[in-house]
């Protein structure tokens, strides 16, 4: 008997669907048959329309970070240091504690629980944390004048700073940290920064 023709589906809601459990499971936390259900697709259609489980996790990942996730790159785009932390706290509290999202970050979710023969995955996560830092302080330093840093700041320390204090938020948000706490924990960043630059 011949084979049925292939099932018909959108490959861009089948990744937002993809990134949706894998943003809410995490990458350990997702098994095939869970991304099966969510995309809609059998597992030997996944395989061939997007490669195989960590395959579809960094597409995912990508579009993640092209999406919701984007707090970088809106970060990337202001005027001042200033005005770039302030858009990268900010944004990344709504990104990880979003009424409509799931809560958490999609990376740092992954992040915090991957399996010692994943070893491939947690040096891709690593590195996207690492390139974050790297991007940051390279903006950092860009800055001059009165756009620039505080007095007797480290543009690399700041940024890791940075990165540390929204991984934290991520985290929070995941264990259902109330948006209004997290966006405090920005506003007291943000202070600290105006008291650096007094």
């Amino acid at each position: 008997m011949p084979g049925g023709r292939p099932r018909n589906y959108d490959p861009e809601a089948a990744l937002n669907a993809a990134m949706v459990t894998f943003w809410t499971q995490g990458y350990e936390g997702t098994a095939m048959s869970d991304l099966t259900a969510a995309m809609g697709m059998s597992a030997p259609s996944i395989y061939a329309a997007f490669g195989d489980k960590e395959s579809l996790f960094r597409k995912a990942v990508e579009r993640y970070m092209a999406g919701p996730g984007a707090y970088l790159e809106v970060a990337l785009r202001q005027r001042t240091a200033e005005a770039l932390a302030r858009a990268f706290l900010y944004s990344a509290v709504e990104a990880v504690a979003g009424e409509h999202t799931p809560r958490g970050c999609l990376v740092v979710q992954s992040a915090l629980a991957v399996n010692p023969r994943s070893a491939s995955v947690r040096e891709y996560l690593n590195g996207l944390r690492e390139d974050g830092v790297r991007i940051l302080a390279d903006r950092l330093r860009s800055y001059s004048g009165a756009a620039g840093l505080p007095p007797g700041s480290d543009p690399s320390a700041l940024a890791r700073l940075l990165v540390t204090v929204v991984q934290g938020v991520a985290v929070q948000a995941a264990s259902g940290a109330p948006r209004a706490a997290l966006r405090a924990v920005a506003d007291e960043m943000m202070l600290c920064w105006s008291r650096r630059a007094e």
